[in-house]
């Protein structure tokens, strides 16, 4: 195994060796005091299969066979959620056939970033990722189940069903996408049809035209945003099966995968004598490993947040210098947009996670020795599932070479030799950046900064035509605890096209950045946030900023003396609200970026 990445994972266990022990003895006590239904009295059990039929109602009050609770994500307004409907019939019905039963637990709220990118539904993205992780645990707080299973996909719900299930982490879990739409308009088109409508150059009904094509029917996103990187990180960490994440949604292996879903985690419950809890699986080691997943495809920025909000529900502590660390050792063998100009139907035909996960096991990048839904180890996970003369999703042999290096390399031929994840700091603070998506001569630029209180005033000055020039945006109060951390995604047209047009460009921000950005350098989650008093609240348009992506600097030239010397800048008042005024108690207890910007003090539990 590769030393660094060895060394590192020890480190991490070292560090976390405290609150995880803490956190499985919970578990554990858990499991011992209250199993699921042995505790429960016969009106509690009553009230907790009134709706079922009959049969349902015998196998669950005769407690010798699992009963599955299922939280779901389901609605028909997104895309990538609309399949969910059909899977727990689907499930019921694998369940009944194996003696079992399976119950809807709960549904949780399912927002689209894509609906609200640029709206002020967007201050709400972030902690609905928080909302997500309580709804969970209050579906399953029941105590009903023997095994969980998820049905989640895009950027907020797949972390925070993860959160809420590590809660319950003594029961087996499994997640069950619903895969990726089919292919639309190339994201290179729809992309230059963006900066073509930021320019003027065409109006609102070809954008719109553009948009259409784009996201056309049920499943994913095509790109490699958040949402899709999140299949890649369950997959990784083991509580997904192989190859489950980009099968398109109403193909048979589709269905067939959601039915090996519900036999695998019956398997691993303890009423069928193989007990494997969630906690078993989700350790160090395999979030390790989901990290070196993040970047080895150039994933999304977002789990910067995500993956160390996760790991603090399971008692572990994972920081952005491990992954700073991880991407100069783990090589780049993906390229999807917006790190390339294939989607994630590419990705797939070439390879996909069978592929990726072998080419990292023999470049020892991977930690093996891991528990997964599958049983022991990695092997499994380097087969691609197929349909077997009966209709059922089935592993044969480890998958062969890439159909197409212009999507997924081997180990011995990256794309890159690292995984273009850094950590940027300096007198501004600390934030993160993806260079694997910035050109190489995109990434060092020092100029005068323009402050901006909101992407819609750098928008605005770009209309005006203000903006023709070299300079570094820095766009503040952004923060969890200013307006909850809203992807700033919006910029990123107008940005591209003065880069376009020969400036050097670069933002700072204590926002996040869509997971489908990265052609223009950002230097994003900085903190401390500007709402906290961070540095960001005390620099003015004009002062010369020096971001260098690839040393990892980002700093304003001035003395220590000059810069905490000034005055403090205000937030902007916000007058709108559309349920911003409920998430204020969570905006006022969030922590910070490096934290992963949850509301939960899991310090304080473990």
């Amino acid at each position: 195994m590769n030393s660094t990445i060895e060394a590192i994972t020890q480190r991490i266990i070292d560090r976390s060796r405290n609150s995880r022990q803490k956190y499985l003895a919970v578990m554990r006590q858990t499991m011992d005091g209250n199993p699921p239904k042995k505790r429960l009295s016969c009106g509690n059990l009553a009230h907790a299969y009134a709706g079922c039929g009959s049969s349902d109602k015998q196998t669950i009050r005769l407690m010798q066979s699992a009963n599955l609770g299922i939280v779901t994500s389901f609605n028909d307004m997104l895309s990538a959620h609309q399949p969910l409907e059909v899977y727990p019939n689907i499930i019921k019905e694998m369940a009944r056939s194996m003696g079992s039963s399976a119950q809807v637990a709960s549904g949780v709220p399912a927002m689209c970033d894509g609906v609200t990118q640029g709206q002020p539904g967007m201050e709400l993205s972030l902690f609905s990722r928080e909302v997500v992780a309580m709804a969970t645990a209050v579906g399953l707080s029941h105590n009903m189940f023997d095994g969980n299973m998820f049905l989640g996909v895009c950027d907020k719900i797949v972390p925070g069903m993860l959160i809420g299930a590590l809660q319950f982490g003594h029961i087996p879990a499994v997640f069950v996408p619903a895969g990726p739409m089919h292919t639309g308009i190339p994201n290179k088109e729809k992309a230059r049809v963006r900066q073509k409508f930021a320019a003027g150059e065409v109006g609102q009904e070809e954008l719109l035209e553009a948009e259409t094509a784009s996201y056309h029917s049920p499943g994913t996103c095509t790109f490699y945003g958040t949402a899709n990187t999140n299949q890649m990180m369950v997959e990784m960490l083991g509580v997904q099966l192989p190859g489950a994440s980009f099968v398109n949604p109403n193909a048979e292996l589709r269905t067939a995968l959601t039915e090996a879903a519900v036999k695998y985690v019956i398997a691993c419950t303890q009423s069928a004598g193989n007990y494997r809890p969630m906690y078993d699986v989700v350790t160090e080691k395999s979030i390790v490993n989901s990290i070196i997943g993040l970047l080895a495809t150039g994933g999304s920025t977002n789990h910067t947040l995500h993956i160390v909000a996760v790991a603090k529900a399971c008692g572990v502590e994972i920081t952005w210098q491990d992954m700073d660390e991880l991407s100069r050792v783990v090589p780049l063998l993906a390229r999807v947009y917006p790190n390339g100009q294939a989607d994630v139907n590419d990705f797939q035909n070439a390879g996909g996670m069978a592929y990726l996960v072998k080419e990292l096991r023999l470049g020892g990048l991977l930690n093996e020795d891991v528990t997964n839904v599958m049983g022991q180890g990695l092997e499994a996970y380097e087969k691609a599932p197929e349909l077997n003369e009966k209709g059922e999703a089935v592993w044969g042999d480890s998958f062969g070479d890439s159909k197409d290096e212009e999507v997924l390399r081997p180990v011995t031929n990256p794309f890159d030799q690292e995984g273009g994840l850094r950590v940027l700091k300096g007198n501004l603070g600390t934030g993160v950046i993806k260079i694997s998506a910035v050109a190489p001569k995109n990434r060092k630029v020092t100029a005068p900064c323009i402050v901006f209180e909101s992407q819609h005033d750098l928008i605005d000055a770009f209309k005006r035509g203000e903006l023709d020039k070299d300079f570094v945006a820095v766009v503040r109060f952004q923060g969890p605890s200013a307006n909850g951390m809203p992807e700033l995604h919006k910029m990123t047209p107008p940005l591209g096209v003065l880069q376009d047009r020969g400036f050097k460009v670069a933002l700072i921000t204590d926002g996040r950045m869509s997971g489908a950005s990265g052609k223009v350098p950002a230097a994003i989650h900085m903190s401390p946030e500007a709402k906290l008093g961070g540095p960001l609240s005390r620099v003015k348009t004009g002062d010369i900023v020096h971001f260098d992506a690839d040393a990892g600097v980002v700093k304003v030239e001035l003395s220590d003396e000059e810069l905490n010397g000034r005055e403090q800048a205000c937030e902007t008042e916000i007058t709108q609200d559309l349920g911003r005024s409920l998430f204020g108690g969570l905006r006022a207890i969030a922590g910070t970026s490096q934290k992963g910007a949850t509301i939960f003090d899991f310090d304080a539990e473990y």
